[in-house]
């Protein structure tokens, strides 16, 4: 595997882990998840959608199969980044680091995605 790929996959690799991690912790502990977006200020009717739409979005960057819905899944995932630090900093309860680091893995891929054929 040439530099550049490794370049793509390593943080590309870590986002898509944390996202599933994420999916997860919406399908197998919800009442937890509800808990923090209530405390967050966010209704709880969208953590089976944002569930969802994480797991689409892992699936489309890993895959690259369309490049558009690529796009548009590393668009929901810095729009949803960003709203999860502003909504931490906000709430003032100091959990923004793990958004920041995503948000980090997220321009590393994004950037790298167009330097590599996937």
């Amino acid at each position: 595997m040439n530099r550049q790929r490794l370049l793509f996959w390593i943080p590309t690799g870590l986002l898509s882990l944390m996202m599933l991690a994420s999916a997860g912790m919406s399908f197998f502990k919800p009442v937890d998840v509800r808990a923090e977006f209530q405390f967050l200020g966010f209704p709880a009717w969208l953590i089976f959608p944002l569930g969802l739409a994480k797991l689409a979005g892992v699936m489309a960057i890993t895959t690259r199969l369309n490049k558009t819905l690529a796009e548009w899944a590393y668009a929901g995932f810095f729009f949803d980044f960003s709203l999860a630090i502003m909504a931490h900093i906000q709430a003032g309860d100091g959990d923004y680091p793990a958004a920041i680091a995503a948000l980090v893995l997220l321009g590393a891929s994004r950037f790298w995605a167009d330097r590599v054929q996937v």
